[in-house]
């Protein structure tokens, strides 16, 4: 801006006449201010060389040595398979649905002590392997079989004992005796805090589920006692009805008892939101999963299923459910958990690494990418898919992913942060409910004559 003076100043300047004292030092200042001009255009030259020379080692650095910037600034590297490795040191795998329980009720009686995980197991899971595949935690499934009576009998009132009570105790049972034994590698995992603590200490959380309404006696008081014992999910149903709600069966389906949530399901579900204890709506029919998602006050999940859009199995989930799941109006926020048993994702024979990617983007596609996650089913499959043969693969599923196009972002959530969301907003309107005073439900099945 100019001075006060310059504004008063003539447009053409005052004529001057030359002193020849007072401009004595034209010519000494003239040099001062060459020399200024030269100091100034070095200083330039000088700044201009540093940057370029900064640019090319930048460009080296990326050209060559990726990889370790990258591991300095937290970016992924551009190979696949070293970017799912990176990846997965920082966001390990946090699997909805494996069934190590039940081979090892089969394969060894429960005899814990005959067990050795720190060996190659007869099935997909052990401990060398699950390193191997940089798991930080699953849900052990505590899973029992149906009553057969219940797939024979159209009129079946699930009134008859069935010990599947008492089995599923031993289930708990035995999960809890390998945690124990293996406690340098396994920690017992209740909320979503105790699963980041124990991953940040190095080892892998193990959380608990029980694979089936049926599993409950048709009581609401025993699902309370299996969360006191650290249950922290339950399927409504697995390939039976139950008292609670209908169960899509198996290929091609089986015909609806209820329509989908009998009266005692609508009162599980509240008292499963009382406690904290997530909705599974994997093996429900599709009315039972509308039905869920709309009166549920928690985030459910589908802890082992996929899409039926890709693969038509009734397992699987059709788009119109998927749609109702977000966090929009008339959404609730979830996480489908896709399954890797080749009946649910492809045709026989052609199960592999990327149908089962396909499941993946499709759910993602519809449901945005916050609600999608992995859910194996490893121990409870005969059949695996090519490239995800057991626990050690899942970094070849990762680095599909990556060569789609997920960022690290969107596969931290595919790994378990979609998961962990969902368990804390369980965890959340749990307290809130308690916190408001909400009453243990009392319900009890109708048809029981005993009370």
């Amino acid at each position: 801006m100019a001075s006060n003076d310059d504004e008063r100043a003539p447009l053409l300047g005052e004529p001057v006449e030359q002193n020849l004292a007072r401009d004595a030092s034209l010519n000494g200042d003239a040099a001062k201010h060459d020399a200024n001009r030269w100091r100034a255009l070095r200083v330039r030259l000088i700044t201009h060389g540093a940057l370029i020379v900064l640019f090319i080692v930048a460009l080296v650095l990326v050209l060559f040595f990726w990889d370790n910037v990258g591991r300095a600034i937290g970016a992924l590297p551009k190979n696949p398979e070293r970017a799912a490795r990176r990846l997965l040191e920082s966001a390990p795998v946090i699997d909805g649905h494996i069934d190590l329980p039940i081979l090892v009720r089969s394969r060894y009686h429960n005899n814990v002590s005959a067990v050795d995980l720190n060996s190659q197991m007869p099935g997909h899971v052990d401990i060398p392997r699950l390193r191997e595949g940089k798991v930080g935690g699953f849900f052990w499934s505590t899973y029992v079989g149906c009553p057969e009576e219940s797939y024979e009998d159209d009129h079946y009132d699930f009134l008859n004992a069935t010990w599947r009570v008492r089995d599923t105790l031993e289930q708990i049972d035995v999960s809890k005796l390998l945690i124990t034994k293996y406690s340098d590698t396994f920690e017992l995992a209740l909320t979503s805090e105790d699963i980041k603590y124990t991953i940040r200490r190095g080892k892998i959380a193990s959380l608990l589920g029980v694979e089936g309404g049926h599993q409950l006696g048709n009581s609401i008081a025993v699902l309370r006692q299996y969360q006191e014992l650290g249950v922290r999910y339950v399927t409504l149903t697995h390939t039976c009805h139950n008292a609670f709600a209908d169960s899509c069966g198996l290929q091609p389906g089986i015909k609806p008892k209820w329509g989908g949530l009998s009266k005692l399901g609508y009162a599980l579900i509240r008292e499963m939101n009382r406690i904290g204890v997530l909705v599974d709506l994997s093996h429900t029919s599709d009315d039972t999963a509308r039905q869920a998602l709309k009166y549920s006050k928690a985030p459910v999940i589908w802890s082992h299923s996929s899409a039926r859009a890709v693969h038509n199995v009734p397992r699987n989930v059709p788009d119109d459910i998927l749609e109702l799941v977000g966090t929009g109006p008339n959404q609730t926020d979830a996480v489908v958990m896709v399954n890797f048993a080749p009946f649910f994702v492809a045709d026989p024979g052609e199960a592999n690494v990327q149908t089962v990617a396909d499941h993946v983007e499709h759910i993602a596609n519809v449901t945005g990418k916050a609600h999608v996650g992995l859910g194996s089913d490893f121990d409870g499959i005969g059949d695996v898919p090519e490239g995800l043969e057991d626990v050690s693969k899942y970094p070849a599923l990762i680095a599909e992913m990556y060569r789609r196009g997920w960022d690290g972002f969107e596969l931290a959530g595919l790994t378990g942060r979609n998961l962990l969301r969902v368990m804390e907003g369980a965890e959340r309107v749990s307290k809130d409910l308690q916190r408001a005073g909400a009453e243990p439900a009392y319900d009890v099945y109708d048809q029981r004559e005993d009370l």
